[in-house]
Formats: C-alpha cells, sequence, structure tokens
C-alpha cells in the first residue's frame, strides 16, 4: 500500500461560525483507492500558506510512502529541515496527514482506530461544552453570554438541560499579545461573579470549567484563583502563557483548582515539560496540532504515572472531532472531550458517523474513523476571508 494522491480542503464556517472561522481537511489516497481524511490545526499562518506547506510535506514524505509506516513518517517531518525540535506549524501540517494515514490504515484493517491503538476503555465519552450565544448569533460576536454573568448563567442553564455535565467560560476578557499580566480588580470581580452566577444555575450538575487563554502571570494568576475557589470549579485553563511551564507549575502549587493546559502545546516533548514541572494535571492536547493521534496516544501514556487524565482540546473541524473520540475511547486516563455543542450544524453535515448523546460521544464502530466526509459540501464553502483561524489583541490592557 503506497500514499499516491492529497487534496486540501479550505473550508469557510459559515455563521454562526462554531468552532473558528474556517477549517483545514485533507484527503490522502491510496494507488489502491483507499481514501483517508484528516484534519490541520494550524494557524500562525494564513490557510494557503499552511496548504502550501502541506503539499511540500506530503511530497518530500509521504508520497510512495506505506501508511501504516506512522513512526517513520513522523522521524522524517519532525526532522525536516534539520530541526527536531517542536514546531507548531510544521506539526500541525503533519498531524492532519497523520490523521488521514490512521483513517486508512483502519479502513485497511477494517477496524475502528480505537482498536488498532489498545482497543477501547470506554463504550461513551463525557463531553463538555463552550458557552456560545443563543440561536444563531456568530460566535464572534459580542454577545452578552461573554460578558454578562446572568446571561452567560442562563446559558449554563440551557446546556445542562440538554445533557452536558461540564461548561466552559471565560470572563476575565480579551487576551493580547501582551499577556501575561495583572488582572485588573474588574476583571477579578466579573470572573468570581461568573462562576457564582453559573453554580446557582447548575448546582452540582454540571463542572465549571474556567479558561483564561494564558492571560496572567504567575501572580496574577494566584490572585484569580483565589477568588475562584470558593466555587470549585474543575479546572483553571492555562492561567499563563505557555512557553513557561515552570512559571504555570508556581500557580498549580498554590490553588486548589486542577490547572490545565496544552491547546497551544505541541508533541510529546513539551508536554514532558508540563508533567516534569508539575505545571498541570490535566492535559488538553490538540490532536490537529500535537502531532496526530499516536503522539497523542504517547502523551496519554506519559501522563499516566503522574496522575494526570487527558481532555483533547477541539477548537476546530468535526475531523479533527473524530480523531480526539478515537483517542478517548482506548485511553483509561480520560477525563472528557470538548465537543462544539452537540455535533450539530455545519459540523454534523460536513461529518456523520460520530453520535452524541445526553451529554456523551458513542465511538463509532465503523473502519477508520469511522466517519463520512462530505466533500461537496466542503467545496461548496471554500474560505475567503483575510482573517487567521483565531487572533490576539494588538494591545496592552493595564490595569
Amino acid at each position: 500500500m503506497k500514499l499516491a494522491d492529497l487534496e486540501v480542503f479550505i473550508v469557510g464556517n459559515p455563521p454562526p461560525r462554531r468552532g473558528g472561522r474556517y477549517f483545514i481537511f485533507v484527503k490522502l489516497t491510496t494507488a489502491c483507492g483507499v481514501v483517508g481524511y484528516g484534519e490541520i490545526y494550524a494557524a500562525s499562518f494564513g490557510p494557503t500558506v499552511i496548504e502550501a506547506a502541506t503539499r511540500d510535506v506530503f511530497g518530500r514524505w509521504f508520497e510512495g510512502a506505506d501508511p501504516h509506516r506512522i513512526e517513520h513518517l513522523y522521524r522524517l517531518t519532525y526532522s525536516s529541515g534539520y530541526s527536531q525540535r517542536p514546531d507548531p506549524t510544521l506539526m500541525g501540517v503533519f498531524s492532519g496527514l497523520e490523521i488521514a494515514c490512521w483513517d486508512i490504515v483502519g479502513k485497511a484493517a477494517g477496524q475502528p482506530v480505537h482498536q488498532l491503538l489498545g482497543g477501547r476503555c470506554h463504550e461513551r465519552l463525557r463531553t463538555y461544552t463552550y458557552l456560545y450565544p443563543g440561536g444563531e448569533a456568530d460566535a464572534h460576536s459580542d454577545s452578552p453570554v461573554y460578558s454578562d454573568p446572568d446571561a452567560a448563567a442562563a446559558r449554563a442553564a440551557d446546556y445542562v438541560a440538554q445533557g452536558f455535565t461540564a461548561v466552559k467560560f471565560d470572563p476575565a476578557g480579551p487576551y493580547t499579545s501582551y499577556d501575561g499580566r495583572q488582572p485588573d480588580l474588574e476583571a477579578l470581580e466579573r470572573s468570581a461573579l461568573f462562576c457564582a452566577r453559573i453554580r446557582e444555575a447548575v448546582g452540582t450538575k454540571a463542572d465549571l470549567l474556567f479558561g483564561t487563554h494564558g492571560q496572567f502571570t504567575a501572580s496574577g494568576a494566584k490572585r484569580m484563583a483565589r477568588r475562584l475557589e470558593p466555587y470549585d470549579p474543575l479546572w483553571f485553563e492555562e492561567p499563563c502563557p505557555p512557553e513557561s511551564p515552570e512559571a504555570m507549575a508556581e500557580v498549580a502549587r498554590s490553588t486548589s483548582i486542577p490547572v490545565a493546559t496544552g491547546e497551544r502545546l505541541t508533541t510529546k516533548y513539551e508536554f514532558q515539560r508540563v508533567l516534569a514541572a508539575g505545571a498541570a494535571s490535566i492535559l488538553q492536547p490538540a490532536l490537529g496540532r500535537v502531532g496526530g493521534i499516536l503522539e497523542a496516544k504517547k502523551i496519554a501514556a506519559m501522563a499516566e504515572p503522574h496522575y494526570a487524565l487527558m481532555a483533547p482540546h477541539l477548537y476546530a473541524g468535526p475531523v479533527e472531532a473524530a480523531a480526539n473520540v478515537q483517542l478517548g475511547a482506548c485511553i483509561p486516563n480520560l477525563l472528557i472531550l470538548e465537543c462544539i455543542e452537540r455535533w450539530e450544524g455545519f459540523h454534523r453535515d460536513l461529518v456523520r458517523g460520530v453520535e452524541w448523546e445526553e451529554g456523551y460521544l458513542i465511538p463509532p464502530k465503523e473502519p477508520g474513523l469511522g466517519i463520512v466526509f462530505d466533500e461537496a459540501l466542503a467545496r461548496a464553502h471554500p474560505w475567503t476571508g483575510s482573517e487567521l483561524h483565531l487572533g490576539m489583541g494588538s494591545t496592552a490592557r493595564m490595569p
């Protein structure tokens, strides 16, 4: 079996744009006609640049290769240009191609990917969702759900009524390219009030997941954590920027709230630093960036002796989500999966095969990723914008 062809889909995500402005999918086809799909989560450059990089990596290392040799392909790509260090763009490209290889390998074997990685540990996988605006309001709008504690609490209660047992929110204010910083008193008060109102609304039916996008210095994060502790959040996500796990470890040692991190990290090497420093007890790799399914499986194995749990991140499209499901099904230390609401709307239209039921995702039993990807729909929604997938404020916020 040899890889023969690559197609890249840059898909504009229509309103309400849950999961980002666009998605980058790849399709690999073998010489014998087996097809696999993957998703790239690389956002430092525009998607056309990422497409060009993907074609380069495919032509240099993947074309003509056996898709079963995933470990070998990882070493070749990771070493591109005499680098051999974590590179979020290079490993994002590799991740999408790697996920597609697993889809092919599973289809060739007639088995879902999780069966090839140790077998199923879980029959269903607990999920959480971010607090998005209701109805068709754009996810990137200035909705009251992002700034009004009462509106957020009402939305949280809606999600709990749907079956979710955890909700995530990030009320500390805009994140900027000048973070980390000290939170101002208004942000501290607003964050505590969000937790108070949401806890009142959901009681003990749901966990609170507090996000910050790495906004604070270690001392600032400790001040924030003290305000949040009375409401017993399940985690304090990325309290500091991702460059220094040692600083994040200072926060982790100071609070009873578990620290979670990982959406901006890539490869086992960066996660090893987190574990060695004691920076987090909940790891959040994004499978379209971290190095793919096998790399995330290794990170889960590294986490086990540290009693650290896995909560794969998702602010992307449904193919990365399907890869998360395959990983989650076969790792014993899964805590929870991020889900874009109930896997509905454009996500469900693009990808069928994974079912969400009363707060849980059900791993598919079909071969490979177990999904059906609607290529016609993907082609009908080309991305035409100029923005990056995510952005940060460009000016410092002074307390």
